[in-house]
């Protein structure tokens, strides 16, 4: 008989932490999950589910106006937004049901409280009191939103909120150039909220391409954002009005709502890490070698709180890593290279790869780029500016295709198909001989030129 009261306990049921879970207790292991919040984590409950069909929801009014450009007759128009919110959360609902019932099924136990550390193989429930101890624990918290600590910053939202509003502001200032801030801003414009997006620098979605930053930046505009750069709250006041944000260069901007959307760290605080002896960074991740274990060789962590690449499908692809190594004698290191993504903008962003500035870095003039922008056929009867993007970075005398970034409508499925040409490391002349499908936007990118000099 094991001293321990499980094999396995699970400090969050998100995505990483049940598939983790769920694989242990398939092979018979003795598993506990402990969920302080709603099974299925940021993704499911507060992040891209619910925000994607916000963004769908944002999407239908500007579609209702193309519609008259292809014949048909649109009467009254009007947009409820609690019917959307209360739809949202009964399909949030719905699914958090379904990563209970996964774990439920497949014989784990769950605790629906938050787990601390007492040491490193026991934790105390914080709700019941009970304490439990685990020959191997498994730390998938994720992570949760940061705003810097500003004067008045109690006023503000951010995005955990936004999915719960009683009512739409008539205005919103949205801080922040990243992907939640830009995401947030084209699903409030889109439901016809005026949108101000205000950002320390001088380009959205830093870190992504140069050009890739350019037109998202004219497709906020397109979309009636009034886009601020190079300026930073530093006082947020509260008037029987709403709200007054005072910024660094000492502008003011009146608005209803204020939306922090300036990043998100490591959902460590209060965890109890120090007592189990696992180290962090400065930032307050934990800190994992390659097969996810932390500076305490039980004690295993995958998924945001991690740091590395902070996406659902990656975490889920740690879990089961981490189940292949402890439990399956298989050590496996999951490859975070390459990896797809996208951004749900109004239109979206599909990445792939490396951009433009990292492939010079890495491989200096060896290498070439081939881009286009046109508007898409959708586009041309609808009367509609948005044009899509792409750009194709390869490298070598092979030309290995090393990245891919694309701006324009149905980006994020083409995207998926294209990970898989990048991670097979198929080249530029692969892509050539592949017959388009016409007419359609993906075509373009089996017919892509070598940009100008």
């Amino acid at each position: 008989m094991s001293k321990y009261d499980y094999d396995l306990f699970v400090i969050g049921a998100g995505s990483g932490g049940v598939r983790s879970a769920r694989l242990a207790a398939q092979l018979g292991k003795r598993v506990a999950v402990a969920e302080e919040s709603k099974p299925g984590g940021t993704c499911v409950v507060r992040g891209c589910v619910p925000k994607k069909f916000m963004v769908y929801g944002a999407e239908f009014g500007n579609a209702i106006k193309s519609a008259q450009k292809y014949g048909w007759s649109v009467g009254d128009v009007s947009f409820d937004w609690a019917a959307l919110r209360d739809s949202i959360q009964t399909e949030v609902a719905r699914l958090s049901g379904i990563y209970s019932n996964v774990l439920e099924k497949n014989g784990a136990t769950l605790y629906s409280e938050r787990a601390e550390f007492v040491d490193d193989h026991t934790v105390r429930l914080t709700t019941s009191g009970k304490e439990v101890t685990a020959e191997t624990i498994l730390i998938a918290v994720g992570g949760r939103p940061w705003m810097p600590p500003i004067k008045g910053a109690e006023h503000a939202i951010m995005s955990d909120d936004a999915f719960l509003l009683d009512k739409l502001p008539e205005s919103i200032l949205i801080i922040g150039g990243g992907y939640i801030a830009s995401e947030f801003a084209g699903i409030f414009a889109g439901m016809g909220v005026k949108t101000v997006q205000a950002y320390r620098g001088d380009q959205l979605l830093k870190g992504f391409d140069d050009d890739v930053r350019s037109v998202a930046g004219t497709h906020q505009k397109l979309l009636g954002i009034d886009t601020r750069f190079n300026i930073s709250p530093t006082e947020i006041k509260k008037t029987t009005g709403g709200y007054i944000v005072t910024f660094d260069d000492g502008s003011k901007i009146g608005t209803d709502l204020v939306f922090m959307a300036t990043g998100r760290k490591a959902h460590t605080a209060g965890l109890g890490l120090d007592k189990a002896g696992v180290d962090m960074s400065k930032s307050g991740a934990v800190v994992v070698d390659e097969f996810s274990r932390s500076s305490v060789k039980h004690i295993y962590a995958v998924g945001d709180v991690t740091d590395r690449v902070n996406l659902t499908p990656v975490a889920i692809r740690e879990g089961a890593a981490f189940v292949d190594t402890v439990y399956n004698d298989r050590p496996t290191a999951y490859d975070h290279n390459e990896i797809a993504s996208a951004v749900f903008t109004i239109p979206p962003i599909g990445v792939v790869g490396l951009n433009e500035t990292e492939a010079r870095a890495v491989y200096g003039d060896d290498m070439e780029v081939y881009t286009t922008s046109f508007k898409p056929m959708k586009n041309a009867l609808a009367e509609k500016e948005q044009r899509c993007y792409m750009k194709l970075i390869t490298e070598g005398k092979t030309e290995r295709v090393v990245g891919i970034h694309i701006v324009g409508d149905d980006s994020p499925e083409i995207i998926q198909a294209l990970g898989i040409c990048v991670k097979a490391g198929l080249t530029k002349a692969d892509f050539d001989r592949t017959c388009a499908v016409h007419p359609t936007l993906a075509e373009e990118i089996v017919t892509l030129k070598a940009r100008a000099s």
